[in-house]
């Protein structure tokens, strides 16, 4: 395997959800930089690798950089991994990645699983725009001004929690953006997964009643209300125009009714039209 650093995306929930791309990569590294050791060390016992493991994370980062790119410098192919899921995610990867740009040395990305994604596609909320914000800030003032710079997006917000916090950050939530629709989704992929939906103060009093859940937390908060309303009629008009018109006529006329944009339109008219046809 060429030299350079490889970003390896590992399970979220089940060793059998590595991908045979990221296997494959695993098995052709000299050397692989973990975010816990202990945890990539029983994914790779499962699947039958012993590879040389070097812990990299956000308390010695800094130590463990110039060493890793001299290895990659040398014709070591070094694979990057976290401990659940895409690295870069809420993890000190990035700055590996661009201290190994910089030193003009090659970097390569094995996609897989993402936490965020997954919510996103279980909560059931607007998936076209979407803006993720990892933690939100553990002190009440930084997270109600940053919430506040959330209140007009037009996309829905996906964020990442721990469970002593939960309750507290719902009802944040729901103070600074009202009533939105929202998903509380737990333990993606694994055997306890769990997605909980419902309005951001009906989420808020129920895990406050609850108490704090056990693991890993994605929360999904979807768009100011009116835009969500607005996106749920233009699909309904266009899932009646598109039993009689072809896609571009009938994106074109809900376009002119509407006023939206005719591009956006024509978008959600292509998906609605092929998940029609995959469904048939």
């Amino acid at each position: 395997m060429a030299a350079g650093l490889y970003i390896v995306a590992t399970p979220i929930g089940h060793a059998r959800d590595l991908s045979l791309r990221a296997l494959d990569t695993l098995k052709g590294a000299d050397l692989i930089a973990a975010e816990d050791t202990r945890v990539t060390a029983k994914l790779l016992a499962i699947h039958g690798l012993a590879k040389p493991l070097i812990p990299y994370n956000d308390h010695n980062g800094a130590r463990q950089r110039p060493g890793l790119i001299a290895r990659i410098r040398d014709g070591a192919a070094v694979a990057l991994v976290s401990d659940a899921g895409m690295p870069l995610v809420s993890d000190p990867g990035y700055k590996l990645v661009r201290a190994v740009l910089a030193e003009g040395l090659a970097v390569t990305a094995v996609p897989g699983p993402s936490a965020a994604l997954t919510a996103l596609a279980l909560s059931g909320l607007p998936s076209d725009r979407f803006l993720f914000a990892g933690f939100l800030p553990v002190k009440a003032g930084p997270r109600v001004r940053l919430l506040e710079e959330f209140q007009n997006l037009s996309a829905s917000l996906i964020l990442f929690e721990s469970a002593p916090r939960l309750a507290e950050s719902l009802a944040a939530l729901a103070a600074v953006l009202g009533p939105r629709p929202a998903a509380v989704a737990r333990e993606l992929t694994k055997l306890h997964e769990e997605v909980r939906r419902g309005t951001l103060p009906e989420l808020a009093a129920h895990y406050a009643k609850a108490g704090a859940p056990k693991g890993e937390l994605t929360l999904v908060i979807g768009p100011p209300l009116a835009e969500v309303a607005a996106t749920a009629r233009i699909d309904a008009a266009l899932d009646a125009a598109l039993v009689f018109m072809p896609v571009k006529a009938a994106a074109q006329m809900i376009a002119d009714l509407t006023g939206e944009a005719r591009k956006g339109v024509y978008a959600r008219a292509l998906a609605r039209k092929t998940g029609r046809q995959d469904g048939a």
